[in-house]
C-alpha cells in the first residue's frame, strides 16, 4: 500500500492535539501550487530547506568555535540538526505537529553570516542606515527573497504557517511588522518548541563545546545548582571528566531539561485549556515553557557560559579576528562595488548598497569569508 498525502493528513488529524497547526487547514502559499502527492505541504517546506544553497553552507559557519579550530565542535549545521532532533521529540510527546516544527527548527538559523554573532554584530554595525542586520530577521528573508531557485517567484514559497514560525522566532526585534504577522499574537505551538528548542540545544551542546576545549574546571562547574543536579541523577561523583562522563552529563542535562519543559507545558495547557489554534495564539503567555523552579537554574547556566565560554580570551580572540576579517572585507566592496560578482552588481540601482554587501557576505561560510579576504588583500593569491 503507498500512503499518499490524503491519507498523510488524515492519519496526522488523528494523533494531533485540537490546538496544534493541522496541515488540511494550512493558509496555503503566497504563491498557489498544486501540492505533491506523497508528501504534505509541511514536508514539502522541509525538503526545500534541506536542498536550499542556505542551509547546506551552513556546514561551515560558526557555531561558538570558529571551523579551523577543530572537527570535533559545533557548526551551525549540526547545531540546526540537533535543534530539529530535540524539537521533533517535544511536538512527538505533546501531540504537536513534528513536520511543522522540523522545519521551523531546520530554518531558525539560515541568515546567519560567517563567524556566527562576531559576524553579526559587525553587519549590525556597517547596516545602520539601511536598519542593520539581525540573522532571525535574515533568516526570513533568505526563505522568502534570497533564495533563487523558481522561475516564477524569489525564495522558497513556504506555508504562511511555517513563515510565521520563522518570523516569531525568540528575539529582541519584532518581525511583525516586516512580516505582516500580527505583533500582539503568540506564536503557534510548533514554533513555540522550535523556540526552546533552540535555547535547550544551544545551551547543552555549547557546554559540552566547552568541556572538550578545557575552557572551565570542575571546580567552577560545582558552583552550579544544575551541574550538581545532573551529576547526582548521572550518579557521577568524579574527580576528573573523561569524554565517557562528559557525553553522560550531557545527556543528562537534555533529559532534564526535556522533561521539565514537558511537564510545565503540560501544566499551562491544562490551565489554558485552549481548544484551538487560536486559543493558543491569544494566550497573555507563551504555553510552552520551562517550570519557575527551573527557569533561575537555566539562567545561572546561560550567565556561566557567557563569563567563562563566550568571553573566554580564545573564544574573544576568534571573535576579533573574523569581526576584522569581514570589516575589512566589507569596506572594501564598499569602496569599490565593482568586486561584487555580477549578480550583486545588479541589484545596487533597486536596493541599499550596504544592505546588498550584506547579503553577499551573510551568505558566505567561515571558509569563503576567508578565501575572499585573501583574495581583496593577500598581493600573492590570484583574484
Amino acid at each position: 500500500m503507498v500512503i499518499n498525502r490524503p491519507r498523510l493528513e488524515h492519519n496526522e488529524a488523528q494523533v494531533l492535539a485540537p490546538w496544534a497547526v493541522h496541515v488540511q487547514n494550512s493558509r496555503g502559499r503566497v504563491h498557489h501550487e498544486t501540492e505533491p502527492k506523497y508528501r504534505t505541504a509541511f514536508q514539502r517546506d522541509r525538503d526545500r530547506i534541506v536542498h536550499s544553497a542556505a542551509f547546506r553552507r551552513l556546514e561551515y559557519k560558526t557555531q561558538v568555535f570558529v571551523n579551523d579550530e577543530g572537527d570535533y565542535y559545533r557548526t551551525r549545521l549540526t547545531h540546526t540538526l540537533e535543534v530539529a532532533q530535540i524539537g521533533r521529540t517535544l511536538a512527538r510527546a505533546l501531540a504537536a505537529n513534528e513536520d511543522l516544527v522540523e522545519v521551523i527548527c531546520l530554518a531558525h538559523d539560515l541568515g546567519h553570516p560567517p563567524f556566527g554573532h562576531a559576524g553579526e554584530g559587525v553587519l549590525n554595525s556597517l547596516t545602520q542606515e539601511c536598519g542593520g542586520f539581525n540573522h532571525n530577521h535574515q533568516s526570513y528573508r533568505v526563505v522568502t527573497q534570497l533564495e533563487d531557485r523558481y522561475p516564477n517567484w524569489k525564495g522558497l514559497n513556504l506555508t504562511y504557517e511555517t513563515l510565521e514560525g520563522i518570523a516569531k522566532h525568540e528575539t529582541e526585534y519584532d518581525l511583525s511588522p516586516i512580516t505582516g504577522f500580527d505583533p500582539s499574537q503568540q506564536g503557534s505551538i510548533e514554533a513555540q518548541i522550535a523556540n526552546i528548542a533552540d535555547e535547550l540545544a544551544y545551551n547543552a551542546h555549547d557546554l559540552d563545546d566547552g568541556l572538550q576545549a578545557g575552557l572551565f574546571s570542575l571546580e567552577s562547574l560545582n558552583e552550579l545548582e544544575i551541574w550538581r543536579r545532573i551529576a547526582d541523577s548521572a550518579g557521577w561523583h568524579g574527580t576528573t571528566l573523561d569524554e565517557m562522563s562528559r557525553h553522560l552529563l550531557i545527556r543528562e542535562l537534555i533529559g532534564l531539561q526535556v522533561d521539565d519543559v514537558l511537564q510545565e507545558t503540560v501544566r499551562r495547557i491544562e490551565q489554558a485549556s485552549p481548544h484551538s489554534l487560536q486559543d493558543v495564539q491569544r494566550q497573555p503567555d507563551k504555553l510552552i515553557s520551562h517550570s519557575a523552579e527551573l527557569q533561575p537554574l537555566n539562567r545561572a547556566l546561560k550567565d556561566f557560559l557567557y563569563q567563562n565560554m563566550y568571553f573566554h580570551f580564545r573564544v574573544i580572540r576568534m571573535a576579533r579576528r573574523a569581526a576584522q576579517f569581514v570589516e575589512q572585507v566589507f569596506t572594501s566592496y564598499l569602496r569599490e562595488p565593482r568586486q561584487l560578482p555580477r549578480e550583486y552588481q545588479a541589484q545596487l540601482t533597486e536596493r541599499h548598497p550596504r544592505r546588498v554587501i550584506a547579503d553577499y557576505i551573510a551568505s558566505m561560510t567561515d571558509r569563503g569569508a576567508l578565501l575572499e579576504y585573501q583574495r581583496l588583500f593577500d598581493p600573492l593569491t590570484r583574484p
